[in-house]
């Protein structure tokens, strides 16, 4: 069965910085494409960065230049740099791949930005 667990989120700081992981098994890792997910309270989930199994990448607009999104294929990790937080990053993270193995959502973590 596949599973996916995120981790590293907390509160932080407007300008700050967290890192995001999430732990991946059940799947041979490197031929899925990953991705971020973000959902507030109230809100639909949104995409917000993905990376595709030959490491190109993509970025939501509000996140560029900010968020970097990152995988070991080694270790079966995705990654998610979070830079200069905004109070609007606040919401709970989710990974994903693409396929039907991705079916189930994960938990989450959640990000809290405030003063």
């Amino acid at each position: 069965q596949v599973q996916l667990v995120e981790s590293g989120g907390g509160l932080v700081q407007p300008g700050g910085s967290l890192r995001l992981s999430c732990a991946a098994s059940g799947i041979i890792f490197s031929l899925y494409d990953m991705a971020w997910y973000r959902q507030a309270p109230g809100e639909e989930r949104d995409l917000v960065a993905g990376i595709e199994s030959d490491g190109s990448t993509h970025y939501e607009d509000s996140v560029k230049g900010r968020f970097t999104i990152s995988r070991d294929n080694a270790k079966k990790t995705l990654s998610l740099q979070m830079n200069s937080l905004k109070p609007e990053d606040t919401a709970v993270y989710y990974c994903k791949g693409v396929g039907p193995e991705f079916a189930d959502w994960g938990k989450g973590t959640q990000v809290t930005v405030s003063s």
